[in-house]
């Protein structure tokens, strides 16, 4: 029988480990096999059951989903078509204040379709929007928290690794996940460009306007127009190529013609079949391959031990109990939501957004269910409110990745970009606010997708 002084050992070995820098995959592994020692205190018990485990998740082809999404967006990214997609919607948004700050949000919208990863997107819009904003004389500050922000996109619009490993978790449908996200993303865009349209009108010499710009800028402006007026049709195709990848790909799952593993089968196909059209060599395929392999595999890793963590809490009892305490501890539902939204923001500031999901659903997502809350909008709420840590000093791992992008700024600080960010941060907590209090924002496009498959 489990007794609450195990549990205590469980839960300081788990957290001693993690903030000694162990990797959070050989962490969970490490507290799971001395939690399945403790209750049957049999060492072969524990080579069983984790066997069994592993092999039960390894065999299960929805993790399948994760190399192959990154495939797909990796390949587009490679090719050259999210530079001709950010290209078009720049040339397409000419008449709106901030352009180059709404065509990197947009752009980031629609590259989120393609790939799940934020990382990559901060990575690749710093080498294509910053020094575009740059020319055009935006200011430095708020030119890379617009591309530390946006990038936030790729966790939320679907496909998204962590709506894949929360599913995996807690054993949600991952295609209702992507479909709930599709909303919520776009009110964070739309939350975005009124931002980026506020400054512009408060503060235009943020964004270029009214200043005297040196001859040269001028010159590479005029040079710029010219490159896009000659390149129009090429990165048209291509761009229509991307939107027509997304509407197969996510339309597919919403209707229910193919599970999230068979979309993500024929996203990566097809964005192949793109990236060869667009000209990428075999040896960049194969570039390509092995990058994702090596991205994917330790997130299988994660994914397997976190599984046998779930396992191990459920059996331990800490899940029941953690559950009971807040149960009955006389607090609202939505005074616990709060609680749980605060932790998550203590632990973004520290750890990585995976590791949060790995250590904290296997106990929120059953609280949840069990306060009433929807579990399909608490995981869109709960992944955002993750994703806030992206932008949270002092981990922020998307404002590391833009500075370690941008390398032209030698005398750059995370601070700054951190300050230039905080738009953004404060946009992503107004979504979360409207998604715990109007749930219907996340479930409403999964219920109709169900309906229509009917």
């Amino acid at each position: 029988m489990f007794n609450p002084g195990d549990m205590i050992i469980l839960v300081t070995v788990l957290l001693a480990l993690v903030f000694c820098g162990i990797h959070i995959a050989v962490s969970l592994g490490i507290t799971s096999m001395i939690g399945i020692y403790l209750i049957n205190g049999d060492i072969n018990m524990v080579k069983s059951f984790t066997a069994n485990t592993a092999y039960e998740a390894l065999r299960d082809y929805v993790f399948a989903v994760i190399p192959l999404f990154m495939l797909m967006g990796e390949f587009l990214a490679k090719c050259g078509a999210a530079r001709d997609m950010f290209a078009l919607i720049n040339r397409l948004t000419k008449w709106v204040p901030g352009r180059l700050g709404v065509a990197t949000v947009l752009s980031n919208a629609v590259f989120a379709f393609v790939t799940g990863v934020s990382i990559a997107a901060a990575a690749t819009f710093s080498k294509i929007a910053y020094p575009e904003m740059r020319r055009y004389g935006y200011e430095r500050k708020f030119s890379l928290g617009c591309i530390a922000g946006s990038a936030c996109l790729g966790m939320l619009i679907p496909p998204s690794v962590l709506m894949i490993v929360w599913g995996v978790l807690t054993e949600l449908a991952i295609g209702k996940l992507f479909i709930a996200g599709i909303i919520p993303g776009f009110i964070v865009v739309s939350f975005y460009i009124a931002y980026i349209l506020w400054v512009a009108k408060t503060s235009p010499a943020r964004v270029g306007d009214g200043l005297t710009l040196p001859q040269a800028q001028h010159e590479a402006r005029a040079a710029n127009d010219l490159v896009e007026e000659a390149d129009l049709l090429t990165i048209l195709w291509s761009t229509i190529g991307i939107l027509v990848l997304v509407f197969l790909v996510l339309g597919g799952i919403w209707l229910g013609a193919f599970t999230p593993t068979e979309g993500a089968g024929v996203g990566a196909t097809l964005a192949l079949i793109l990236a060869l059209l667009r000209g990428i060599k075999p040896p960049e395929i194969l570039e390509v391959i092995l990058s994702v392999g090596k991205t994917s595999a330790p997130l299988l890793l994660l994914l397997v031990t976190a599984q046998l963590y779930s396992r191990v809490l459920s059996m331990t009892g800490i899940t029941g109990a953690a559950k009971e305490f807040f149960l009955s501890s006389g607090l609202s539902p939505y005074m616990i939501l709060f609680i749980m939204v605060v932790v998550w923001f203590i632990l973004g500031c520290i750890i990585d957004s995976i590791s949060i999901i790995l250590l904290t659903v296997p106990v929120f997502g059953p609280l949840a269910v069990a306060l009433g809350f929807d579990p399909i909008a608490f995981a869109i709420l709960g992944i955002i409110a993750i994703e806030t840590g992206l932008l949270t000093p002092p981990f922020g791992i998307l404002v590391f990745t833009v500075k370690a992008a941008v390398t032209d700024e030698k005398d750059l600080s995370t601070g700054e970009i951190f300050r230039g960010s905080v738009a953004y941060w404060i946009a992503l907590l107004g979504v979360i606010v409207v998604i715990a209090v109007f749930p219907q924002v996340a479930t409403w496009l999964p219920n109709l997708g169900n309906a229509i498959a009917k």
